[in-house]
């Protein structure tokens, strides 16, 4: 079995899974810690313009494997992403 490599020092990793991979077109990356849970939203749309809407508004959010409930864009009381955590945005899937 093959684990995934820790990210670089200073970062964390987002995984991006279904659409939210074929928006980005990337599976995962990593991004500078700490950072607050609350603003994870807004510097993904800066990024990925469009991404809210299309994938973040009806998203499910991974932090550490447990689930999270992201804090609106103004609450710092939030969770704090930190070094080598990992985030994973997981959009609904359909199936038919």
């Amino acid at each position: 079995m093959t684990s995934i490599p820790k990210p670089p020092q200073g970062q964390f990793r987002v995984l991006y899974f279904a659409g939210a991979s074929s928006f980005t077109g990337k599976d995962e990356e990593a991004w500078p810690a700490p950072l607050h849970l609350s603003k994870l939203f807004a510097e993904l749309e800066s990024k990925y313009p469009g991404i809210q809407a299309k994938i973040l508004d009806s998203c499910l959010v991974t932090l550490n494997l447990d689930y999270v409930d992201v804090p609106d864009a103004g609450d710092a009381n939030g969770p704090v992403i930190q070094e080598a955590d990992e985030v994973a945005i997981i959009p609904p899937v359909s199936s038919g």
